[in-house]
């Protein structure tokens, strides 16, 4: 449902999407967060499938989730999405996420680029877009998403992956929620099972490419179940991702 000023997508929760206590996960929120972002863009006519037949696309440069709790099994939420300010080729994306009571269980905001996929670099907004999209100033959360995160020096948990062809996108980008799930991996498991993800702020810096081998890094910070973490390319400085976590026991 779309307004003036915000686009509504409601979900229910399915079995898939749960973990073994039935809540959803992170990165199914971040996936919901996307699909919210999807059809507001199908909304005003210019779906990721049109824009991708002109190899344009958007891009996640930086971005925030806050999440109260996780909903739970076939529990109805609503995300509202809407857009807080525009520059010539960027916009910041703000979410709120409702539980069937109308609480907010859940914050997002990012940094979206608009994309030239064929040359790989930004490329400006039509104008059309930015007429027909919600708009309004308002914030969801007051993270500032263009503070710079800084790469792990001293790590202690790491993990290796490997980058396959499922982990790209529509847009021959590796996706967003991929980083995500290699963060998650290097946690210690006593966390995992015993927390949630409270809060992750991350920086998209560099691409990663199919086939290569990436290194997460995790370091546990001096505040109680916090961390930093900063992913790069095995065997070169190339530093593709950073972030910060926020654990809470359930």
């Amino acid at each position: 449902m779309t307004d003036a000023v915000y686009f509504d997508k409601s979900f229910e929760l399915r079995y898939f999407e749960m973990n073994a206590l039935g809540l959803a996960t992170p990165a199914i929120m971040l996936a919901l967060l996307e699909e919210t972002a999807a059809e507001h863009c199908y909304a005003i006519n210019y779906s990721l499938f049109d824009l991708l037949k002109k190899n344009i696309g958007w891009v996640l440069f930086s971005g925030v989730l806050k999440m109260e709790r996780y909903p739970r099994y076939k529990e109805r939420i609503t995300i509202r999405t809407w857009l807080s300010n525009y520059s010539t080729i960027k916009g910041y994306r703000e979410n709120l996420i409702f539980d069937e009571n109308q609480n907010i269980i859940g914050r997002a905001k990012g940094l979206w680029v608009f994309f030239d996929i064929e040359k790989r670099r930004p490329t400006p907004i039509y104008d059309t877009i930015i007429s027909r999209w919600s708009y309004s100033e308002t914030p969801s959360i007051t993270t500032n998403i263009r503070k710079k995160i800084q790469a792990v020096n001293n790590p202690d948990f790491t993990g290796e992956f490997k980058v396959h062809r499922f982990d790209t996108d529509m847009n021959k980008h590796l996706n967003n929620i991929r980083y995500l799930q290699w963060v998650i991996e290097t946690i210690p498991e006593t966390i995992v099972n015993s927390h949630f993800l409270h809060v992750i702020d991350g920086r998209f810096i560099a691409e990663a490419q199919l086939g290569d081998t990436v290194v997460s890094f995790t370091e546990q910070l001096e505040e109680p179940q916090s961390y930093r973490h900063s992913i790069t390319v095995k065997g070169t400085s190339k530093v593709c991702a950073t972030a910060t976590t926020i654990w809470k026991p359930y």
